[in-house]
C-alpha cells in the first residue's frame, strides 16, 4: 500500500488550500482506496482545520466536515503542537481522531511516506 502525505499549511478558510488538499485526500481514499493510505499534517495556521464547530453558510464548503470523512474512511491527521501552542489553541479539544504532534513524528511520516503532498 502507498503512503501519501498531505501536509497543509493555511488558515481553513480565506484561500483554497485546506479545501483542495482535502478534495485531493477525499478523492485518493475513494477512487484509489484499497492501493493507498492517506496522512495529513496541518502546521502553520492550518492547525485550525481542526477545531470543531465551524459553522458555515449553507452551500459553501466545511472544513471540519471534510476532515471527519478522510477520518472515518481511516485517514490520520495530526496537527503540529508548536504550532498549535503558539496560537494558544493546543489546550483545546480537537476534532474527534485528531491528535496533537510534533516535528519528531512530522519528520517520521515524511521520511515513511512515499509521496509528499504540500498545500
Amino acid at each position: 500500500m502507498q503512503k501519501i502525505l498531505i501536509i497543509i499549511n493555511d488558515a481553513p478558510y480565506g484561500t483554497e488550500k485546506a479545501y483542495n488538499a482535502l478534495r485531493m485526500a477525499m478523492t485518493l481514499q475513494k477512487e484509489h482506496k484499497d492501493e493507498v493510505s492517506v496522512k495529513i499534517f496541518l502546521l502553520a495556521d492550518a492547525v485550525f482545520c481542526a477545531l470543531p464547530n465551524q459553522n458555515t453558510p449553507t452551500g459553501y464548503y466545511n472544513i471540519e466536515r471534510m476532515l471527519k470523512s478522510v477520518i472515518q474512511k481511516g485517514g490520520d491527521v495530526k496537527t503540529c503542537g508548536g504550532c498549535s501552542q503558539a496560537r494558544g489553541i493546543d489546550k483545546l479539544n480537537f476534532l474527534k481522531g485528531v491528535k496533537l504532534s510534533n516535528m519528531k513524528e512530522f519528520t517520521l511520516w515524511t521520511v515513511e511516506c512515499d509521496k509528499v503532498l504540500t498545500f
